[in-house]
Formats: structure tokens, C-alpha cells, sequence
């Protein structure tokens, strides 16, 4: 799985920026999606690999808390791309004529760059008043990499203010996305059901099902993990939903979002000619 998320998401951005025919706003969402995935997957993967093969399951205290910074930071990236993804596609299918007006070159690097600063600042927050607990109970995390919950149920300090932190965060993060993401597949839906074509109407109902697939899987298995008290945590809930967003997600995205994309193919089959 490491190994295909990674082909996959390399192969992705090697296209989209070696054709100039893919320089537009939707592909460099791609881009963007792409690279956080193989960095998202590099967070995580390598390290649980290595604890398998060596059983040596260990980390340092410090190595903990990077892991978890990045693991976060790029979490919250995944969930601002989607839902500016989700907005790409609204315009480009309910507002067509002023799709290239609307979706400037700076207003998509203005909508990255945020969603870069934003995560970040959250992810920091989180990680500065993680690293001012005292740890005195077992220094054995029910998990495969440091997630937030696990450590929190680690530590014998005041924690009440760090989870209410966590659920503001959670909220800004990942309802106000989601709820972009389907406001604006509710108006591209809406649009679609007034074509009168019906091989129109599969082509963006069959795209608009995998995006949401993925959105789906995503944030239900986030919302399972997070949208709950430490208390009532369940150390085998959270690994196996943990697994659906560290892994498999990361994997599906270069398929469902590029692979099956006709523009995607022919940029491949260029490539790989070009090679020859």
C-alpha cells in the first residue's frame, strides 16, 4: 500500500507539471493533494514499517511529538484541499463562463497558501500544549504512531483545556470544510439534474461519487476518532479507522482523482512517448 501511494502520488505530480495542457486551476489543486499525501504517507508509514520489521516498537519523546505535529498538520491540509477542490468544481460546473474570471492564478495560490498557514498554526498549537504535559502513567502507546488521543490518555496532567482546544479545532477543521464540500456538490447536483443529456448526467454524477467516496471515508473515519471524549476512546476503534485515513486514502486518491481522468491518461501516454 506505502508503495503504491507513494508511485501513485509521484507519477501524479510528474505528469500534471511536465504537460502544460494540465496548468490549470484543477490540477494544481491535484498537484498540491498529491504531494501532501506522499508527505502525509511518509509521516506514518515508514515508522510502523520499521516497528514490524525490527519489533522494536520505540520512539523518542521528541520523534513523538514531530511525528504528531506533521501527522496533524497535514490531516488539516487534506480536509481545507478538499473542500477548495470541491469549490473548483463548483464553479467550473455551475459558473463555466466565468470559470477562468473566478479561479485566477492568485486566487488559487492565495487558497493554498491559507490552507498551509492554517493547518500549521493549529497543528502548533496542539503540539506546544501536548509538550507541556507530564507523562507519568505507562509510556506505552495503544497505537501505531502518536496520535492525539493515545497520549492523552497517557498523561496525568489538567487536560481540560487542551480538549476543548482540540473540538474547536476539530470543528473549524473539519465541519466547516465538509459542509463546503457538500453545499457546493449539492449546487453542482442541482446543476447536473437540469442537463438534458443523460450521458452528461453520468459523466459528472460518476466524477461527483468518487470525490464524495473519498470525502466519505475520509471524514467519517476522522469525525469516529476525534468527535468524542478521550474518555470513551477505544484503542482498537481508533487504529482501524486510523488505517482507513493514514492509508488507504492516501492510496484511492491517485485513481480516483487523476488515473480515471481522461486529460490524466493522455498526459501519461505523452510521457511515457516522450521517454521513448
Amino acid at each position: 500500500m506505502y508503495l503504491v501511494t507513494m508511485f501513485g502520488n509521484l507519477l501524479i505530480i510528474l505528469v500534471i507539471t511536465s504537460d502544460t495542457r494540465l496548468h490549470t486551476p484543477m490540477y494544481f489543486f491535484l498537484v498540491n493533494l498529491s504531494f501532501i499525501d506522499t508527505c502525509f504517507s511518509c509521516t506514518i508509514v515508514p515508522k510502523v514499517l520499521v516497528n514490524l520489521q525490527t519489533r522494536h516498537h520505540t520512539i523518542s519523546y521528541t520523534g513523538c511529538l514531530m511525528q504528531m505535529y506533521f501527522f496533524m498538520a497535514l490531516a488539516l491540509l487534506d480536509d481545507f484541499l478538499l473542500a477548495v477542490m470541491a469549490y473548483d468544481r463548483y464553479v467550473a460546473i455551475c459558473l463555466p463562463l466565468h470559470y477562468t474570471t473566478i479561479m485566477s492564478p492568485q486566487l488559487c495560490l492565495l487558497l493554498v497558501t491559507t490552507s498551509w498557514l492554517c493547518a500549521h498554526l493549529l497543528a502548533f498549537s496542539l503540539t506546544l500544549l501536548m509538550s507541556q504535559f507530564s507523562f507519568c502513567a505507562s509510556h506505552s502507546i495503544p497505537h501505531f504512531f502518536c496520535d492525539l488521543l493515545p497520549l492523552l490518555k497517557l498523561t496525568c496532567s489538567d487536560t481540560h483545556v487542551f480538549q476543548v482546544m482540540m473540538f474547536a479545532e476539530a470543528a473549524l477543521s473539519g465541519v466547516v470544510p465538509l459542509t463546503c464540500v457538500l453545499i457546493s456538490y449539492g449546487h453542482i447536483i442541482c446543476t447536473i439534474l437540469r442537463i438534458p443529456s443523460s450521458g452528461g448526467k453520468y459523466k459528472v454524477f460518476s466524477t461527483c461519487g468518487s470525490h464524495l467516496t473519498v470525502v466519505t471515508l475520509f471524514y467519517g473515519a476522522v469525525f469516529l476518532v476525534y468527535f468524542q471524549p478521550s474518555s470513551s476512546y477505544s484503542a482498537d476503534t481508533g487504529m482501524v479507522a486510523s488505517v482507513v485515513y493514514t492509508m488507504v486514502t492516501p492510496m484511492l486518491n491517485p485513481f480516483i482523482y487523476s488515473l480515471r481522468n481522461r486529460d490524466m491518461k493522455g498526459a501519461l501516454w505523452r510521457l511515457l512517448d516522450w521517454g521513448k
